[in-house]
């Protein structure tokens, strides 16, 4: 007869697996877009650690370390690149000015780092295409932040499209309208070329990629744009349409001249209509200095906005006069950016905005350039 066989000892809970470090990064730039957007939503990023921040100003080097405590700041971009070089860097973020971006991405991924730029990533789609050509080459990743692709309004549209709510749609009208009668000054309404001001190709940036993004491709441009504010050096009231290889036709405003603002969006299909008014709220809030959750997503509260926001749907009724059903607006989410970054860093998926797609915009915005200046 056999012996019985001897229990089996239990067997030792698996030690959980360590969790992997964060990718360090280096933010050149702590103005508007650096301080509100970027140092924030990295911030709340599970996988990143905002290590170094570079700005001149030594105000905004306090501003910088009241509002990150743990960051190092420095004076200059080369400290952050020299960083880099040194290994001590895995992800360089550029939200300087403009015309930084091409030497600054350039400089970045020769130094063996990943990069992320604020748009727009170049001045031209050339430019563009050598930043990605670059980035290929060294196996980096190269993306532009592009955040108006997670507004709360983009996301229910591009729900509602899905869905085949619209029918077919034959016109997509999309607009940043501001009312500010006097410039603000800065490099960001200055006439220099160089410094790659006006609205074309800052709040135009969005509006084009947010069109190219829904409905591919575009054919033809055509295009309007004025400077029509007293003591205004750059363009700061442009029109564009765009005719997409699909049929459908884009009409796009940026405009800090309007006096009264219409709707963010009005969408046009062969079956209904959708309206919308308002801008999404995470940029006020980011202001505010509210942060989204911690982790990469949202809280509860976080890009949501009341029903009294929402915009409506339906055929044949006006919607400022209760036409049409509401939509519930879907929630704005630019901590997703971000997250897609960790996931392109860690995982080697597409960034959630590539160089490609950034050139495109810029063949678009360069096209309208020319076009309003009479020279297509």
């Amino acid at each position: 007869m056999t012996a019985p066989e001897e229990p089996m000892a239990p067997k030792a809970p698996e030690a959980p697996a360590a969790p992997a470090s964060p990718f360090r990064v280096g933010l050149i730039g702590y103005g508007l877009a650096g301080s509100v957007f970027h140092a924030p939503l990295i911030a709340a990023t599970d996988g990143l650690l905002l290590d170094t921040v570079s700005t001149r100003s030594p105000e905004r080097q306090a501003q910088a370390r009241a509002e990150h405590p743990q960051v190092r700041t420095v004076a200059t971009a080369d400290e952050v690149l020299d960083r880099a070089a040194a290994g001590d860097l895995d992800l360089i973020v550029l939200a300087s000015p403009n015309k930084t971006h091409v030497p600054l991405a350039t400089a970045a991924l020769e130094a063996g780092t990943a990069v992320v730029v604020d748009k727009p990533l170049a001045a031209t789609a050339a430019e563009a295409e050598q930043l990605a050509a670059l980035a290929d080459r060294r196996g980096l990743l190269l993306s532009v932040f592009q955040n108006r692709r997670w507004d709360n309004d983009f996301r229910t549209v591009r729900a509602l499209l899905a869905e085949g709510a619209l029918g077919d749609v034959q016109r997509f009208e999309s607009r940043f309208e501001r009312w500010r009668p006097r410039p603000k000054g800065g490099w960001r309404e200055s006439g220099d070329p160089a410094e790659l001001g006006g609205l074309l190709y800052d709040l135009g940036s969005h509006l084009v990629d947010q069109a190219l993004t829904l409905f591919g491709p575009a054919l033809s441009v055509y295009a309007e744009s004025d400077i029509r504010r007293a003591g205004a050096e750059a363009d700061d009231d442009t029109f564009i349409a765009l005719t997409h290889a699909g049929g459908v036709r884009s009409h796009l405003w940026v405009s800090a001249t309007t006096a009264q603002l219409g709707p963010r969006f009005r969408v046009l299909g062969s079956r209904a209509g959708y309206v919308k008014y308002g801008l999404d709220p995470q940029e006020a809030a980011l202001r505010a200095g509210q942060r989204p959750a911690s982790g990469g997503g949202a809280d509860d509260a976080w890009g949501v906005e009341p029903e009294s926001c929402w915009g409506r749907l339906g055929s044949g009724e006006s919607p400022q006069t209760g036409g049409g059903v509401p939509v519930r607006t879907l929630r704005g989410d630019y901590p997703a950016y971000y997250a897609g970054i960790v996931r392109s860093l860690r995982d080697g998926v597409a960034p959630p905005v590539s160089a490609a797609e950034a050139a495109a915009t810029l063949r678009v915005l360069e096209a309208a350039r020319r076009q309003a200046r009479g020279c297509a």
